[in-house]
């Protein structure tokens, strides 16, 4: 068995990445996941009443910053592979805390990185964004660009991940792998999110707001295709520390999503416009020739699709929830 260490790995991508981790077997899980507040710790519940209910997977609730709950936690297990993705996530709510996000999402990972160099841990895989391309100007995004235009707290902190990723590797032989994954999507989505947010407006009936023209575009990633990559990095045996893109290359305008959303929900969209806020881009666009080439990669859920399967999800989450909470 091999056993497995998946910071967040009650959100989002996390709880999807340990129901495949249990599904392919051979793999004993150990969640870490401190069920903040950024949105309903509830929500996070019902991500893992799956695995709860196969009572395969230990669950630690406590953040990274916590020394002793996590040197316990090091102390009491040994750990193979560590899986990297807590984080608080999100381009605008870091311009409002900007200092939390860099507490939790540096010096988290240096701490985390710590304790895999103290434990001999030989793994490490970082879950990084495309928001560290910030304001390139060349598209799409090669692995090798330089990463001079953050745009937001957020995407600094990223880049500050990857930075200490490599340190560690270089100075102690840990491989580091850092995977750049692009906006992701799919059931489970936080509700902070377009997707989700769209979605959730146009079935209630009420106006969606679009910030600058409806221009801006983004790599939408289905969350299968991003679970894919992470379980290939597992088995990668290349160079020690490495980077890879993770997304669809295959952009969509906003005011384009919108329709395309609205057509899936059958109900015809109300537009409210504003202004475009501080911290965008105006597009994130992957080049996975590396993660096609070094991982087999390819991406494989159409955009129309993953939506599908998305609203068929938001259309029972409320059954979901009352599930986990009462279970």
């Amino acid at each position: 068995m091999i056993s497995v260490l998946v910071t967040g790995g009650a959100g989002f991508i996390g709880s999807h990445l340990v129901e495949r981790l249990l599904l392919l077997g051979g793999f004993q899980v150990t969640i870490v996941d401190d069920f903040n507040d950024f949105y309903s710790p509830r929500v996070k519940r019902a991500n893992i009443t799956k695995v709860l209910q196969r009572g395969s997977v230990d669950i630690v609730t406590a953040s990274l910053l916590d020394s002793v709950r996590i040197q316990d936690l090091f102390e009491s297990k040994s750990f193979d592979i560590v899986i990297h993705l807590a984080a608080r996530a999100g381009v605008r709510p870091s311009l409002m805390d900007p200092i939390l996000y860099q507490s939790v999402n540096v010096e988290g990972t240096y701490r985390l990185l710590e304790w895999a160099r103290n434990c001999g841990i030989k793994k490490f895989v970082f879950g990084s964004s495309s928001s560290v391309y910030g304001v390139a100007s060349r598209v799409p995004f090669t692995e090798d660009q330089p990463l001079q235009t953050p745009a937001s707290p957020y995407a600094a902190t990223k880049i500050a991940g990857e930075a200490a990723c490599h340190v560690y590797s270089h100075l102690y032989g840990i491989q580091a792998l850092c995977l750049r994954f692009f906006t992701v999507f799919g059931p489970r989505q936080r509700p902070d999110l377009a997707i989700h947010k769209f979605t959730a407006l146009m079935l209630a009936g009420e106006p969606i707001p679009l910030y600058g023209d409806g221009s801006t575009a983004r790599d939408y990633t289905y969350v299968d295709d991003i679970v894919d990559c992470i379980v290939s990095s597992l088995t990668y045996e290349g160079k020690l520390f490495d980077i890879f893109n993770v997304g669809s290359e295959n952009p969509i305008r906003l005011d384009t999503l919108v329709e395309l959303i609205a057509r899936v929900c059958d109900v015809e969209p109300r537009i409210q416009w504003l202004p475009t806020p501080a911290g965008d881009v105006s597009i994130t666009w992957a080049d996975i020739t590396k993660a096609r080439k070094l991982l087999g990669y390819e991406p494989r859920v159409g955009r129309e699709e993953g939506l599908r399967r998305f609203v068929d999800w938001f259309r029972t989450r409320d059954k979901i929830y009352e599930l986990a909470h009462s279970s």
